[in-house]
């Protein structure tokens, strides 16, 4: 049985799906590939794979759709899932972080750029005992190990994407950072990924972190920045600059 890593790719586009599996099994990883978004759903009640790589135009359901799906489970909640699509237009790819995608890539697309990100996602996902710690701040507490955060002892589910930008932050509380620099630390500022992105992951994030959320603070102009006293300042996201 293969030990490689598992990405599930749901492409209705037989040329694209089978450009996408050579590469990932080239890159080092074991391509389930299906065009039913149906399937895509069957397939990950048995198995969780290691990375989703969807179409947003199937078949069968509408990728959003798929994508909303996988993140109302519990065992598919943390999976990364980089949308391949060619609807590239603001607002479908606002919609699809908001539902909470980790990347998105437009076609036509590098088969290469997109490798770059499969391996970003998946190694960022990798507990490295070496640099894990427990961050506390206030009543927030984050595991990077065991991918977990708690808010005043509850759990909070949150995705890869999530993870890393309220890590970025927590760790460098008080530290006011651009939307540019969030996008460097968290994205690895790809192409195409704006920086409107961050305010749908910043607007994400306080919806989950509930009474804490005035932590995580908008400096008008600036960008965000955390802060375990959290002065309640927490504007629209849009009001960055």
């Amino acid at each position: 049985m293969s030990t490689k890593p598992v990405v599930l790719v749901v492409e209705d586009e037989e040329a694209i799906s089978n450009l996408v599996a050579f590469h990932l099994e080239q890159t080092g990883f074991t391509p389930f590939v299906t065009a039913s978004g149906r399937q895509a759903l069957e397939f990950t009640r048995s198995r969780v794979p290691a990375l989703v790589i969807l179409d947003l135009m199937l078949p069968d359901v509408d990728g959003l759709d798929v994508l909303s799906t996988l993140r109302r489970d519990d065992r598919t909640l943390h999976i990364p899932i980089i949308l391949l699509t060619a609807r590239a237009e603001e607002i479908d790819r606002i919609r699809g972080f908001e539902l909470g995608a980790d990347d998105y890539l437009a076609k036509p697309f590098s088969p290469r750029e997109l490798m770059l990100r499969v391996q970003r996602l998946i190694h960022s996902r990798v507990p490295r005992v070496a640099s894990s710690e427990t961050l506390i701040s206030g009543p927030v507490t984050i595991d990077e190990r065991r991918f977990s955060v708690l808010v005043d002892g509850e759990p909070v589910e949150v995705s890869a994407t999530e993870m890393r930008l309220l890590t970025t932050l927590v760790k460098h509380e008080g530290t006011v950072f651009s939307r540019g620099q969030l996008l460097q630390d968290s994205w690895g500022y790809m192409p195409n990924v704006t920086e409107r992105t961050v305010d749908t992951h910043v607007k994400r994030l306080r919806q989950k972190l509930g009474s804490s959320a005035e932590c995580l603070e908008t400096v008008r102009g600036v960008g965000y920045r955390w802060s375990s006293a959290g002065s309640g300042e927490t504007p629209e996201d849009g009001d960055v600059s």
